[in-house]
């Protein structure tokens, strides 16, 4: 069991890692929310179809609405503005500040109604953690020889916010009991909602898809096949199998494969500012979490006592 896990943990670090450079190829020739579009329908077509005929129920008329809500934040918010801004920042940039997802959970949760008010400790941490953003995007005296194009910096934060928006919606709403039918409901409908997106943007003006090279095909293919598949297959089996905190590690790990893999196959900057700024985001995440498990287990040692 304990090589079952290992092998599944590193699938999702490896996979989840890897899309960001290869969204980075599939909008070479294809727009990016058109590209996105067409990966979250096929691979939610073939998640439902495939859930259907294991026996899964269906989603309820109001299980479909809470997909598409949730949908729409995270793959239309969340992945569909990566994948826009990734047309001028680099990969590993955008994993990095997306990898800071938990820090805007923590926002999103404390501004929602009866949300969750952070600790000391976790405003310490996120001060932390934006500190670093602050070191990987700030002024040009940090610059280090690196120049983002801030209106794809800022499409990464507000991605980042929307995708924590999605991710707290998600633990509200009625959706599937299966997860992997979950998954497949929200990939269709968020699918649905980047296709919407992609024609309100204009891309299908003067696009064909002759244009579209063997390249940003195989990325696409790649993205449907690992990232949107074996991806959510293997979190979803560790989930059910493997402890939740090493579970939890993948979120620290993804952003760290996406930087070196696009400094590798991409020759994308790796410098000391982005080396540091790499650290410091990672390291508020975990102090972040470890801080929140902290606070869960002193709950539950009160309700114990009581």
């Amino acid at each position: 069991m304990k090589t079952k896990i290992w092998l599944a943990l590193l699938a999702v670090y490896i996979v989840w890692g890897s899309t960001y450079l290869v969204i980075r190829f599939a909008i070479e020739t294809l727009p990016p929310f058109l590209s996105g579009g067409l990966r979250f329908l096929v691979s939610g077509t073939i998640l439902l179809i495939w859930r259907r005929a294991a026996g899964d129920a269906l989603p309820t008329l109001r299980q479909w609405r809470s997909a598409a809500i949730v949908g729409t934040f995270l793959l239309l918010g969340g992945n569909g503005l990566v994948s826009w801004a990734e047309r001028t920042a680099p990969s590993g940039i955008a994993a990095l500040i997306i990898g800071a997802v938990p820090m805007f959970m923590v926002i999103a949760d404390a501004l929602r109604p009866n949300g969750v008010r952070p600790t000391a400790r976790v405003i310490a941490g996120l001060a932390i953690g934006f500190t670093g953003i602050y070191l990987l995007v700030g002024p040009s005296e940090f610059s280090d020889g690196l120049h983002l194009d801030m209106v794809g910096v800022t499409a990464l934060l507000i991605a980042g916010f929307l995708w924590a928006i999605g991710s707290i919606c998600g633990k509200t709403l009625d959706l599937p009991k299966s997860a992997l039918m979950t998954t497949g409901a929200e990939m269709l409908t968020g699918g649905f909602a980047l296709m919407v997106a992609s024609a309100a943007a204009g891309e299908w003006n003067g696009f064909s898809f002759v244009q579209v090279s063997t390249h940003s095909w195989l990325a696409l293919a790649y993205l449907i096949a690992f990232g949107s598949m074996i991806g959510f297959v293997a979190y979803a089996w560790l989930l059910q199998n493997a402890p939740i905190p090493l579970v939890a590690t993948y979120a620290y790990v993804n952003p760290l494969v996406a930087v070196f893999l696009g400094n590798w196959f991409a020759q994308e900057p790796l410098n000391p500012r982005i080396l540091s700024a790499s650290a410091i985001i990672v390291g508020s995440v975990v102090f972040i979490n470890s801080a929140n498990r902290s606070k869960r287990l002193k709950k539950t040692m009160v309700a114990v006592n009581e």
